[in-house]
């Protein structure tokens, strides 16, 4: 198996893709576990969460779809601490597959030929991203990370997120968060880079914690914990608004390029992934992005993928 710049995948890498696959697995069947509880809840209160209602949290269900995803998330937390974030992330496409393909037979929300083919570019994409992703760089302690993540570069970075996230929360959200499916997507994806970025760090941490070396006396393994349940948080928040609101089969594909797009950007930011390959690998892990973007569109312009009527997402 073929790495970036023609470079064998190693055995970090390998587990790390084994992970992420696993991951993707389980989130993606996640998302219409919670999605059926989302529902229940909303005919149960009559309150539903895209405008607001808490209902869900009392729902079974919708705890075992956030159990599912725990798992997912795990084993993708995992995977961070193996491979390169450019790596692992585009993986997360599988989590399309199983989502739209779940929601076609057990939602109804009908999954066409066309959108059968932006699922395939979706993967087809993140393929070629993976045989061109570069290998994973060697840290020894979680304060090379932070000097990462204090570069001037990555600080513009955090702070256009912040700035951005606090724009659509506190204005387009309350105007157009119902009616445009972007609005709650961004939101989750640019704290997701963030979470992501701090999530690698920590899972570095413990990964070197595990093998003999403490990185739980250094005050930044807490501070990347702290900034990760922070996104998290944020990201379930706005996750589950945009799923009670719009069609399944679109809010995954979405989701999962402008997340993909936006940990990329802030990976190849703060970890310099792209240092020391060729033009050609660079160029090839950005065409393999452009098809899953492409794929995603052609999802998007499906007509079966509009907005739920509210009297269909109040339905069991």
């Amino acid at each position: 198996m073929g790495g970036g710049d023609g470079q064998e995948l190693s055995t970090d890498n390998v587990k790390g893709i084994v992970l992420a696959l696993l991951s993707s697995g389980f989130i993606g069947a996640s998302f219409i576990i919670k999605k059926k509880g989302l529902r229940r809840a909303a005919v149960a209160s009559g309150i539903r969460a895209g405008v607001g209602g808490y209902s869900y949290l009392l729902e079974p269900l919708w705890w075992v779809g956030m159990i599912t995803m725990i798992v997912g998330e795990v084993a993708n937390f995992v995977a961070y601490a193996f491979a390169p974030a450019v790596l692992v992330t585009p993986l997360g496409a599988l989590s399309i597959i199983v989502s739209a393909v779940l929601a076609h037979f057990i939602l109804n929300e009908r999954l066409h030929a066309l959108g059968v083919l932006g699922c395939v570019m979706c993967i087809a994409g993140s393929v070629v991203i993976v045989i061109h992703a570069p290998q994973e760089k060697e840290i020894t302690s979680v304060r090379e990370i932070w000097n990462m993540a204090i570069q001037p570069a990555f600080l513009l970075y955090v702070a256009s997120v912040i700035v951005v996230v606090f724009v659509l929360v506190f204005h387009f959200s309350p105007l157009h968060g119902q009616s445009n499916v972007l609005i709650y997507t961004a939101i989750c994806s640019l704290m997701g880079s963030l979470s992501v970025m701090s999530v690698k760090a920590l899972g570095t941490s413990l990964k070197l914690t595990f093998e003999g070396t403490n990185q739980l006396v250094y005050p930044e393994t807490w501070f990347f914990m702290l900034v990760v349940a922070t996104c998290v948080l944020t990201q379930m928040n706005y996750l589950n608004k945009a799923l009670d609101t719009f069609n399944t089969a679109i809010v995954s594909p979405i989701y999962y390029v402008m997340f993909t797009t936006l940990t990329i950007l802030a990976s190849v930011i703060m970890f310099k992934d792209w240092s020391g390959q060729s033009l050609g690998s660079i160029t090839s892990e950005i065409c393999g992005l452009i098809v899953v973007l492409s794929g995603t569109i052609l999802l998007h312009v499906t007509k079966d993928y509009e907005r739920i009527p509210q009297s269909r997402s109040l339905s069991s």
